[in-house]
């Protein structure tokens, strides 16, 4: 696969200072006006002021520049324009409008971490206090993992992604929504069929299922109306989870151990139903999860901006 990764997102919100200070809270680092970079990832979040929350750009990175020219041809083959700024191929997913910003960049290598050692029947892989319990360190995210939005067109934003830029399916929620990845990840955009486009959560690594808790611990502390949904792991994915709300509504998830599907293995996508869909374990996922409290106002923007 040419393409290798996210490589960044841009949020629009009401109140930029806020969300800013919300998102460092969350781990990310400032690293200039309304941008945050993650510890491996650089840069990759960007807020800018807009009257209701939506995703404004989507950041793919590419190998060549021979990359940016087939993702051209193939998306004038479905009729979406395309143009060359620098050294960035930039279109716009037709059903919600937002950016895509395909550019040549190096792959991202990160550093391998020392597995995290667990006790279990019969095993002793530490002895003391474990690690999760004794760091005392902000957990910060490594990367951007993924991005999931709502489309009122499944199948054309689908097409965008997979026909159009060349993202794999993973797995199907039904007819409901699809997993795609542009990367090893299980899934780098998840779009779900909705009644208004919008931007349901944007997905960060850490480095085990102890900073998942720990982060969430450290944003919840004086702040639990930021709490959504966690601690739980995902089916489609098989990840750690917890999901938090920023103050212009979007969730954002601490994620730990993605599966992943490396570039020459054959995946054969299922279609999840019922719950599978949503978790394999942990609490039930609110209504807020499943249908954004603000709809009427994200509708009502959504008519405005036409």
């Amino acid at each position: 696969m040419s393409l290798h990764r996210l490589s960044h997102v841009t949020i629009g919100v009401p109140d930029v200072a806020a969300t800013t200070s919300y998102y460092t809270d969350f781990g990310l680092r400032v690293s200039g006006e309304a941008t945050l970079a993650t510890r491996d990832g650089g840069d990759q979040l960007q807020l800018v002021r807009a009257p209701f929350r939506r995703l404004v750009e989507l950041g793919v990175a590419a190998d060549d520049p021979d990359d940016l020219a087939r993702i051209a041809a193939s998306l004038q083959r479905l009729g979406h324009p395309a143009s060359l700024e620098g050294d960035a191929l930039v279109t716009t997913e037709p059903v919600s409008g937002f950016a895509v910003r395909v550019r040549v960049l190096p792959r991202l290598r990160q550093e391998p971490q020392p597995a995290t050692p667990y006790n279990g029947p019969g095993r002793v892989e530490r002895r003391g206090r474990a690690p999760g319990v004794l760091r005392t360190e902000p957990v910060r995210p490594r990367r951007l993992g993924h991005a999931v939005a709502g489309t009122t067109d499944l199948a054309t934003t689908m097409r965008f992604f997979v026909d159009g830029l060349g993202f794999k399916v993973s797995d199907h929620i039904g007819d409901k929504g699809a997993f795609m990845r542009c990367s090893t990840d299980h899934h780098n955009f998840l779009a779900l069929q909705s009644p208004v486009n919008y931007l349901h959560h944007t997905s960060w690594q850490v480095d085990d299922i102890d900073d998942v808790g720990r982060g969430a611990h450290a944003m919840l502390e004086g702040a639990p109306e930021r709490h959504v949904w966690g601690l739980g792991r995902h089916h489609a994915g098989s990840n750690f989870f917890w999901y938090l709300k920023d103050p212009a509504g979007n969730f954002s998830e601490y994620f730990s151990d993605m599966d992943c599907i490396p570039e020459d293995e054959i995946w054969a996508p299922e279609v999840l139903e019922g719950a599978k869909g949503l978790f394999s374990w942990g609490p039930p996922p609110p209504p807020s999860f499943l249908e954004p409290e603000d709809l009427a106002a994200l509708m009502t923007g959504a008519h405005s901006k036409g």
